[in-house]
């Protein structure tokens, strides 16, 4: 007989005094005690209990320790060569990723586990009628079967972004009970489940998360992922696109007419302490240290990966690990004055005529700089001054990496940094002890993603005028048209209390990027994107795709920097081959001559058929049924 874990749901955790929210009602997952089959569903609270065993999957677990960043930043990101890195990671940047990869193992088991641990909570419920010691009520037993199927419908999904066609386990079934099974046969059955969990989850869910426990699946939730689904399926099953976007149109529209969701009046406040669960967050999962503080052994090192954020994040030469970049070809895609790009990133102080022989804009703001922190990026002395950089007299910058377009740490990676992870805590020593906790959100859904995905379903469906429309608001916001008037202060605040614990003496007296004070005129998209379209690129390659498409993706990617919805957008939308030709063309330029020169090495030549991901070698080993995906057959595995 199988026993089950029982999970304690704990809400208000207080998040330290620099990372109280106005509603911060989270939802966490913590192990309990363990209880018995005959009474999982013995009353509400039992099985609520048992409901928030699945969702511990969504942050950390044994089976990935690294859930939340990794895989989600290989296969959500990487991919589109916006974010960067070095070592063996440099698989995700060139599709030579194989079915060895740990981290897509680790994902694919760590997904199966969630749905398999929801199949047997669904089984459980629907037997509530024949089980004698089930005592649960009806408005339980609803938020019970819409909360577990949409998180089945979101592992599934996850999945079948990243690898295509893929087993379909049912309600009941897990990997013990069914050992083998093959990949659905078609496209078109696998998300037409996918499709129904979502449906019933959205039918069952109310807009506002159950008691107010944010961190749970809603209807708002439950319709993003929905349409998404339904974008999904028109992809892979064209002969019925039509009617597919226009389901999706639909199921987004009653998102945007909800009256649940508003964008943030700051793009960039999305990611401060108190800026998580606001107004636009539909889904999203935060992390934070806990109770592991100054840790460094035993069970730490397993969660580490998600709750260290900071150091994948951060500039080596300010104490990160340098894993993860972002491209200086994103860095240029913006346009003067959309204030996006300056919200999601630092780069290093790359001599500004360097920057100006490309066309690339020196920020005031982050031009090597991390205005959160109050800190420049770069060698310090012991003084913990940055080390001014000098010409040697061969004529070449030394003293400090960040001085170059490429930084050098046994391999070259872009000097560009992401701010939505490193601007809550420093990845030096001042991060140890109370100041080492860091609350970092990764959204999984935002109303901007819902505004981008109904612009493209309202172009696909003939109302081009509202696409348009949706894109220019987004851009309004971008612009920083919404900041007019408001007050940041709480936002800042948090800073301040950081700074105290970390005892560095500095504080903010206003919002670490400029707010604007009056309305500002923006280009129109329409008009922008349509002579983008028909611009060559720097080796002669135009847009292969229609300019609504470019303005819808080049649009994901000034707002989804970093952000693991980056990569399955552009797929879905069919942008990604254009988005590589186009922002990425082959060359040649690699080692030593990448220090003075912005440009990405590629040279591989895009295959498509690479985005459904190798299905892992183990999985293989495992399940007699299962079949390599097409670009990875006759390889070794």
């Amino acid at each position: 007989m199988k026993s089950y874990i029982k999970f304690l749901t704990a809400v208000g955790t207080g998040c330290l005094l620099f990372a109280s929210c106005d509603n911060d009602e989270f939802l966490e997952t913590t192990k309990y005690d363990i209880l018995e089959p005959s009474v999982q569903f013995a009353n509400d609270d039992y099985a609520l209990m048992n409901l928030n065993g699945i969702y511990t999957f969504n942050g950390i677990s044994d089976f990935d320790g690294s859930w939340g960043y990794k895989p989600n930043m290989f296969t959500g990101t990487h991919p589109t060569m916006d974010t960067q890195c070095t070592g063996w990671d440099v698989k995700f940047l060139d599709q030579t990723w194989d079915a060895s990869v740990s981290e897509l193992g680790d994902g694919w088991a760590h997904a199966y586990a969630a749905i398999a641990r929801a199949n047997l909570f669904l089984s459980g419920l629907e037997d509530t009628d024949n089980n004698p010691d089930a005592n649960v009520s009806d408005a339980c037993k609803k938020t019970c079967e819409g909360e577990a199927r949409a998180l089945r419908g979101y592992f599934y999904t996850w999945l079948a972004q990243t690898f295509g066609r893929v087993p379909m386990l049912y309600t009941g079934e897990d990997y013990n009970n069914t050992p083998v099974k093959a990949k659905a046969e078609t496209y078109e059955e696998m998300w037409d489940f996918i499709i129904d969990d979502f449906k019933a989850a959205a039918d069952l869910l109310d807009w506002q998360p159950y008691n107010g426990n944010y961190g749970r699946c809603t209807k708002g939730m439950a319709l993003a992922y929905l349409a998404d689904a339904y974008m999904w399926k028109a992809y892979r099953c064209p002969e019925v696109a039509d009617e597919n976007y226009k389901l999706a149109k639909a199921a987004l529209k009653s998102i945007l007419e909800s009256g649940t969701y508003s964008l943030a009046t700051n793009f960039s406040t999305n990611w401060d302490p108190a800026g998580f669960w606001n107004s636009e967050c539909i889904w999203a999962e935060v992390c934070d240290e806990g109770d592991n503080w100054s840790s460094w052994s035993g069970k730490y090192l397993d969660t580490q990966n998600s709750l260290m954020i900071k150091w994948f994040a951060a500039c080596p030469e300010n104490g990160g690990w340098g894993a993860q970049y972002l491209s200086w070809e994103w860095y240029a895609c913006y346009e003067s004055g959309d204030k996006r790009r300056d919200a999601s990133c630092v780069t290093g102080a790359v001599p500004a005529a360097q920057m100006a022989a490309y066309g690339i804009e020196k920020s005031a703001s982050v031009w090597g700089y991390n205005p959160w922190l109050q800190d420049s990026l770069g060698t310090k002395n012991d003084a913990g001054i940055v080390v001014n950089p000098y010409k040697n007299a061969e004529g070449e910058w030394v003293g400090t990496k960040t001085r170059q377009f490429h930084f050098t740490n046994g391999e070259y990676a872009p000097s560009i940094w992401t701010s939505k992870f490193w601007r809550s805590a420093y990845a030096d020593g001042n991060s140890w002890g109370v100041a080492m906790w860091e609350p970092v959100i990764i959204y999984g859904k935002r109303l901007a993603n819902v505004m981008l995905d109904y612009a493209e379903c309202c172009f696909r469906t003939g109302d081009e005028n509202t696409g348009w429309q949706m894109i220019n608001d987004l851009r309004n916001r971008a612009w920083g048209n919404l900041e007019v008037g408001q007050d940041y202060s709480k936002y800042y605040g948090h800073y301040n209390e950081m700074y105290k614990a970390v005892g560095n003496g500095k504080t903010m007296t206003a919002y670490p990027l400029p707010v604007n004070t009056a309305v500002v005129t923006v280009p129109d998209a329409k008009t922008y994107y349509t002579a983008l379209q028909a611009t060559p690129n720097r080796v002669g390659y135009k847009h292969t795709s229609e300019a609504w498409k470019v303005a819808v993706n080049e649009e994901r990617r000034k707002e989804f920097s970093s952000e693991w919805c980056l990569c399955p957008d552009m797929v879905k939308s069919g942008y990604m081959e254009d988005h590589i030709n186009y922002n990425y063309p082959k060359d040649n330029t690699e080692g030593d001559a990448l220090r003075d020169y912005p440009w990405s090495h590629r040279e591989y030549d895009y295959d498509a058929r690479k985005m459904d991901m190798p299905i892992p070698s183990i999985e293989l080993m495992k399940n007699s049924a299962l079949i390599q995906n097409d670009a990875y057959l006759g390889k070794s595995e």
